[in-house]
């Protein structure tokens, strides 16, 4: 049996703000426990209360000192996001870290979010953004490191910028390899904005190779009644050390990505063979993620997008 990966040892985080996204669950709440046991104050944005919960008391069973504040936040819903972005600028204090790692993947029939966006897009990529933007006054004030989490799937398929909603082709796959290139993107063009105009802002990408999370697993409330195929073939091999990470493992390039002292616009993931699991390292930008012009575009595009979405909802706001 392959003998388990070196842990990443986290710089002190004492006196600083993380904001998570994702962290209830999988490698999220790994990714999580690690930010509370180095110190920092973490703010865990979840949807479900419940499940919230339960994740703060995990934490706090291997971190007793833990300051963990529970908030409420459905990222497939631009109402719910505003009012958090509300909540934490009326607290007006800054935040230092900021880890986008929520998401879902591959529901097998098209889904929309509240403000009608295909749910991939919409929850993985366009609602990141608009919390992005939305505190950035208090991401410029600590100086923050954003990173976003991107994937594998970040490596296929590409934008599909004629039909971004998947009104007229939608499969699962592409759909989620899209939010991840888009995320990604937009993650880069954030880094490159913030030395342009002088935020103060770092930014770079994470992905955390191939896990066996929840992801992965049957998903009823998407209409996924199995679990993705492959899922045990996966699962038995992470538990022999073999090709995929472990969900430890898996949530060390987020953490990597988010302390390490020159990772501005630089991706980190798994270094063992075709980086689906292994120590956390840098590596190269993946072929999609590197052109300039198109990280400029996503950029835009999203912006307009959002606000488009909010005017609607303000026009209708029954809907």
């Amino acid at each position: 049996m392959a003998s388990s990966p070196r842990t990443l040892e986290l710089p002190d985080l004492s006196g600083t703000r993380t904001l998570l996204t994702g962290g209830s669950d999988g490698i999220g709440l790994a990714i999580a426990a690690r930010l509370a046991s180095a110190g920092t104050q973490l703010l865990l944005p979840v949807r479900n209360p419940v499940k919230g919960a339960s994740a703060v008391a995990e934490i706090r069973r291997t971190v007793p000192d833990a300051q963990v504040t529970l908030l409420s936040l459905d990222l497939s819903s631009l109402a719910s996001i505003d009012r958090l972005v509300a909540e934490l600028t009326d607290a007006g204090e800054p935040i230092h870290h900021m880890i986008n790692n929520a998401g879902m993947m591959t529901p097998p029939s098209r889904q929309l979010t509240a403000d009608g966006f295909e749910l991939q897009w919409g929850t993985n990529h366009l609602g990141h953004v608009a919390l992005v933007l939305g505190i950035l006054p208090l991401l410029r004030a600590g100086s923050a490191r954003v990173t976003s989490q991107v994937s594998v799937a970040a490596n296929e398929r590409s934008i599909q910028w004629d039909d971004l909603n998947f009104e007229h082709r939608y499969n699962g796959r592409t759909a989620y390899s899209q939010s991840k290139i888009a995320l990604g993107l937009f993650g880069l063009e954030l880094d490159r904005r913030s030395r342009i105009e002088r935020w103060g802002i770092t930014s770079n990408l994470s992905h955390p190779g191939v896990a066996p999370t929840s992801l992965l697993a049957a998903r009823t409330e998407l209409g996924r009644a199995e679990p993705v195929r492959g899922r045990r073939f996966i699962e038995a091999l992470s538990r022999r050390g073999i090709l995929f990470g472990t969900v430890r493992s898996a949530a060390e390039p987020a953490l990597l990505a988010a302390t390490a002292p020159d990772g501005a616009g630089r991706m980190y993931g798994p270094s063992g063979l075709a980086h689906l699991g292994g120590p956390a390292a840098q590596q190269a930008l993946y072929s999609r993620l590197r052109s300039e012009a198109e990280a400029a575009r996503v950029w835009e595009t999203s912006a307009e997008l959002i606000d488009a979405a909010r005017r609607r909802g303000r026009t209708n706001p029954a809907s």
